[in-house]
């Protein structure tokens, strides 16, 4: 034991004469400094937020460092396209925001790419003119560069107010800083552009006036546009965190018409127009999400209204037949109008000179007086064929009535079809467009017609006009009723639908309704219609008086 005591104690006595002890309390001293500044620039690095603003990132390192360095100045300079800018610094200057000088030492650590130290007692007058280091009296001053991707994308200063203050160890220090720091900016850019790009698309998507959902394979809506305004069936309060079919279309489950099936099967584009019961049309197109480019995982449902796109194709369709037919009409008329013409001044002439006997007069009477119906009818068909945009003027209901019934009638008696005309002879003139309104009521009066079609008992079409008044509005209504087939109750809705007809094809083509409801809304008013599914239908064109205001709508259609 007495041994092993004395040995120690000479090891010790020899380990005092050589400055083993000294060594190595300067060797963990140096150790526990080393550690510090990691410790720190762990520090620094774990509480840049990727969000932060670059002047938040400085005024962050500026409060760590003093604890292991001399730093009165903290200061980060930026590359912007080819200039170097003064970026951030504390504390603050006024060349915060402006470019570098070139001759400036920053410029030649971006150029060589090294960090280097500056001792400010030395002429350095490029770096003697930032208010900061002058104002500080700073006489050391460590420039290092900023890394991103092998490229210098700015300088770290950072300065103090006593002599050498950056030796090799600090130096060493500001470079890890400064390699760090690259990152983090870099790494905050990047994020900055991602915002921008996602606020861009964003911004655009919100821009589109049609809806937009996305669409998880389960109907779940993702995102939309929020345009809830161009949905067919969404309230005013529905949440879009729901169903695609609950939110778009009002449903409590899928609907029937919905492609997404099979656009999940083809991973292709599909398309499909619907036509709503309050005749509302729209197209929605379907478009696959793809997954790596094979799996289908989200589709973009893309909702259009095209309501008004369909009634002017309508209109347009219903235009080109009318013009074909006029056309035919008026060549028809014209070869028909010299040679009636003829018969009626002959009939003149004979009548005139008297010599003819008393029932050989009444036949001659006949004959004139069928020659003017005749004449009538070929006029009002010569007028109805005109294709040219006729003025706004005011009209009577009643004398529609009866030039429609002038060149219709007869096809409509032949068909054993009774009709009955009651006109107010006090209706008020409107602002309209006759050649529209005759369009409308002959459409009426043909529909009726072919709705007496199958009924085997007495078949009648009566034609009235009145006057309704309802506050401060007056209107004059033309209605034609038959006691023909009635409308089912699920086809109330669909009937003035472009396209939507329940006749065969060859009878029509879905268009005169359309057409005809589109003139009275034009002129300002409506058509009504009122049917009982066992029999009896009654169509009322409604037209407001005072309609000075629609008189320019009217025109849109004087092609119809």
């Amino acid at each position: 034991m007495k041994n092993k005591q004395l040995i120690n104690d000479k090891m010790r006595i020899i380990e005092n004469l050589t400055g083993i002890n000294s060594s190595k309390i300067n060797y963990y001293t140096e150790v526990k400094k080393q550690n510090k500044r990691l410790e720190i620039i762990h520090q620094i690095i774990k509480d840049i937020n990727i969000d932060m603003s670059l002047g938040d990132i400085i005024e962050r390192v500026y409060q760590k460092l003093p604890s292991v360095i001399h730093c009165e100045f903290l200061g980060l300079a930026l590359m912007q396209e080819d200039d170097l800018v003064m970026t951030a610094m504390i504390p603050n200057c006024d060349c915060t925001g402006k470019p570098v000088p070139f001759k400036s030492l920053l410029w030649s650590v971006v150029r060589e790419r090294k960090s280097r130290f500056y001792s400010l007692d030395e002429e350095q007058p490029m770096l003697l003119e930032c208010p900061p280091v002058k104002k500080l009296n700073l006489a050391s001053l460590a420039l290092d560069p900023l890394f991103a991707k092998s490229n210098v994308i700015g300088v770290l200063m950072t300065g103090s107010s006593r002599e050498n203050a950056y030796l090799e160890d600090e130096m060493n220090f500001t470079r890890q800083l400064a390699d760090q720091l690259g990152i983090c900016i870099e790494n905050a850019r990047l994020y900055e552009q991602v915002l921008k790009s996602k606020s861009e698309w964003e911004e655009t998507f919100r821009a589109l006036t049609d809806p937009i959902l996305l669409i998880d394979k389960n109907y779940n809506i993702l995102r939309c546009n929020n345009q809830s305004e161009g949905l067919p069936g969404c309230p005013s309060n529905m949440s879009p965190r729901s169903k695609c079919y609950t939110y778009a279309w009002g449903r409590a489950e899928k609907c029937e018409h919905c492609l997404m099936d099979e656009v999940m099967i083809t991973k292709a584009p599909a398309y499909r127009r619907i036509q709503m019961e309050l005749g509302r049309t729209y197209d929605v197109h379907y478009y696959p999400v793809l997954k790596d480019g094979r799996k289908v995982e989200s589709v973009i449902q893309h909702i259009k209204n095209v309501t008004e796109q369909v009634k002017m194709e309508a209109q347009l369709m219903q235009s080109g037949k009318l013009a074909a037919i006029g056309e035919m009409a008026a060549g028809v008329a014209h070869e028909l109008n010299s040679p009636m013409t003829v018969i009626i001044g002959n009939s003149q002439m004979i009548l005139r000179d008297g010599d003819t006997s008393e029932s050989n007069t009444e036949l001659l009477k006949d004959i004139y007086n069928c020659g003017l119906r005749c004449k009538k009818i070929i006029q009002n068909l010569l007028t109805f064929s005109r294709q040219d945009q006729r003025p706004m003027a005011r009209t009577s209901l009643n004398d529609v009535v009866d030039r429609v019934l002038s060149l219709i009638q007869y096809q409509i008696n032949r068909n054993n079809v009774e009709i009955n005309v009651e006109l107010d002879p006090d209706l008020p003139q409107v602002l309209a467009n006759e050649h529209q309104l005759d369009q409308v009521l002959i459409n009426l009066l043909l529909n009726a017609r072919d709705a007496l079609e199958n009924s085997t008992g007495h078949k009648k079409i009566a034609i009235s006009t009145q006057i309704r008044k309802s506050g401060r509005t007056t209107c004059v209504i033309a209605s034609v009723t038959d006691n023909g087939e009635g409308i089912p109750q699920e086809n109330i809705t669909k009937i003035f639908n472009p396209f939507f007809t329940t006749k065969a094809a060859t009878r029509g083509t879905g268009l005169g309704l359309s057409v005809s409801l589109g003139i009275a809304e034009a002129h300002g008013g409506t058509i009504e219609v009122d049917s009982n599914p066992e029999g009896g239908s009654k169509f009322s064109l409604v037209i407001p008086v005072n309609t000075e205001d629609s008189g320019t709508g009217g025109e849109t259609f004087a092609q119809a």
